[in-house]
């Protein structure tokens, strides 16, 4: 008698990327610049970058603004979903706010929220995770 034995299927390992951010104004730029590497490196296509580069820019600038001061951000790209972490310094949390017309700001994790599949927060260790899921 034979036996034969299929050889097991492991799921793929997930890509990731690790960027520390600096303390200054350059941080978003830098973030959106790692990211927009890292997605095409992962084999994501051009016309697929814009959603995920917008809410990066927002996440990190929120950092700044809200935290204080954005450390490092983090890509996750596994099973066709990219999640986008930042993490932060600062204590307070995130609070999606409709935004005012009369405002010309605020509208940061509005536009998180309208661009990604979820989004949330977590506390960690020395501050706070703020993160986005994208389907591509």
């Amino acid at each position: 008698m034979t036996t034969s034995r299929l050889p097991q299927r492991t799921a793929p390992a997930a890509a990731r990327v690790r960027v520390l951010l600096p303390a200054d104004v350059t941080a978003p730029a830098l973030a959106r610049h790692e990211v927009r590497m890292a997605m095409l490196r992962f084999g994501v296509r051009e016309d697929r970058l814009d959603d995920v580069l917008l809410a990066t820019s927002e996440l990190v600038t929120n950092a700044f603004e809200h935290g204080e001061r954005p450390q490092r951000l983090e890509l996750e790209y596994r099973d066709g979903r990219l999640t986008l972490r930042v993490h932060d310094t600062g204590r307070m949390l995130p609070e999606l706010r409709a935004p005012s017309p009369a405002e010309a700001r605020s509208r940061g994790l509005v536009l998180v929220q309208a661009l990604s599949l979820a989004w949330g927060f977590e506390r960690c260790p020395g501050g706070k995770y703020v993160w986005a899921v994208f389907p591509l």
